[in-house]
């Protein structure tokens, strides 16, 4: 697994903080320069001046780019802080802060971990050896602290400078990591918050498309069982009209009735839209005890049909009536759209215990196309919203079968 490594790009406000950021630190190197040069500091071995300026803007400019470049920045910083102080210059205070700065900024800034640590251990490893050399050098002057006693002034300004060197790296290092740790982990929660919105936009469009199906699934059940019993009537309306005009009326009053029930389940189905607890079918007219009515309706619109119910068990649940009622019903209407001329269609309701059964079948001819229509697509959307399963095949001996077998409970339904 990548770890992640940049917390973030540098801005151009970035540069702007950073430039006045050089600024100061130039403006404090000459002061400090000129102060410690006009108090006498390294004597009559300090260098000129001029020296001092240049070295107050050799080590203040680079770091205007810590941030792009904070290695090379850092390297930069502390070679000129080591120059200056082995050409006497007279200043310590602002170039120690500078380097400070420079070690800090590769710590919280650079993305390769590895070369930040590599980078600052050699620094800091060159600066410990110079430190060492001088202090061998001072060790063998005659102008030095005195070197008598168990633990001499000398040993203790040593002790001393290796302590505060220790405690400024150090510091400096830690602060650096720690910066970068926060840095990290807040660029990981903006991250995660990014993730949990997009996740959010993502399940409310899967609710918007899930609310259209079902939107899509409801109409073309409606739509296409009544339709197609209103153009079977009115089939038979136009065949009879001149000579048996009884049959005639007949029909168009089995049209009137079916334009009837499909505005009533539209109007229901648009109420229970408008709803704020749509998903759930309750207090639906549709349930199982409406499918003789049905096979009725089947019977008058030119398909004989029988009904039978095998068993007796728990009433199955809102959801399962619904959709079980649903699939009786457009198998019928494919029945009797493809059935053809003479077919025959059984439905058998069976009360498994926990499980119901719905069986439609006709002996009806087998459609032309395998294709799976809207119809076929809705059946099976129900039948896994009530958690069962669907079977839809040409049967052996001719026609076509559908049965669906879903559990009584609809708690134990699966998302379609």
């Amino acid at each position: 697994m990548t770890t992640p490594t940049l917390r973030r790009t540098v801005t151009a406000a970035d540069v702007r903080r950073d430039t006045w950021l050089a600024a100061a630190i130039l403006v404090a190197g000459v002061l400090s320069t000129s102060l410690q040069a006009a108090a006498g500091f390294l004597g009559d071995d300090a260098a000129p001046g001029w020296a001092g300026v240049l070295y107050a803007v050799a080590i203040s400019a680079p770091l205007a780019l810590r941030r792009r470049y904070p290695c090379t920045v850092f390297v930069i910083v502390s070679v000129t802080y080591f120059v200056g102080i082995s050409a006497m210059v007279p200043e310590l205070y602002v170039g120690n802060v500078a380097v400070f700065i420079g070690m800090y900024t590769v710590g919280a800034w650079v993305a390769d971990r590895r070369r930040a640590a590599v980078v600052r251990i050699i620094v800091v490893f060159g600066m410990f050896v110079w430190l060492l050399v001088t202090m061998f050098q001072s060790a063998a002057s005659d102008d030095t602290l005195s070197q008598e006693g168990p633990f001499s002034p000398f040993a203790a300004f040593a002790m001393l400078q290796f302590l505060v060197n220790i405690a400024f790296f150090g510091g400096a290092y830690y602060f650096g990591e720690r910066a970068y740790a926060t840095a990290l982990a807040h660029q990981q929660v903006l991250d995660r918050t990014a993730e949990l919105e997009r996740e959010r936009e993502l399940t409310a469009a899967q609710a918007v498309a899930l609310d259209r199906v079902r939107i899509a699934r409801e109409l073309h059940d409606v739509v296409a069982h009544h339709v197609s019993a209103m153009g079977v009537q009115a089939s038979a309306a136009r065949t009879v009209l001149e000579r048996d005009p009884d049959a005639a009326r007949t029909a168009l009053a089995g049209i009137e009735d079916s334009a009837r029930q499909a505005l009533a389940e539209l109007r229901q189905l648009l109420e229970t839209l408008r709803t704020s607890d749509a998903e759930t079918p309750g207090g639906s007219m549709i349930r199982l005890d409406g499918l003789a009515d049905l096979v009725e309706h089947a019977n008058a619109n030119g398909l004989p049909t029988t009904f039978t119910v095998v068993g007796e068990g728990a009433e199955p649940s809102e959801l399962v009536q619904v959709n079980l009622y649903r699939i009786a019903q457009e198998a019928l209407t494919n029945a009797r759209r493809h059935g053809g001329p003479g077919a025959r269609a059984d439905v058998r309701l069976r009360h498994l215990g926990d499980a119901v059964e719905l069986e439609v079948s006709n002996d009806g001819r087998v459609p032309l196309t395998t294709r799976a229509g809207l119809g076929l697509v809705g059946m099976r959307e129900r039948a896994a919203a009530s958690g069962g399963v669907l079977e839809v095949r040409p049967r052996e001996r001719g026609g076509f079968l559908v049965r669906a077998t879903v559990p009584v409970d609809a708690r134990a339904a699966v998302p379609a």
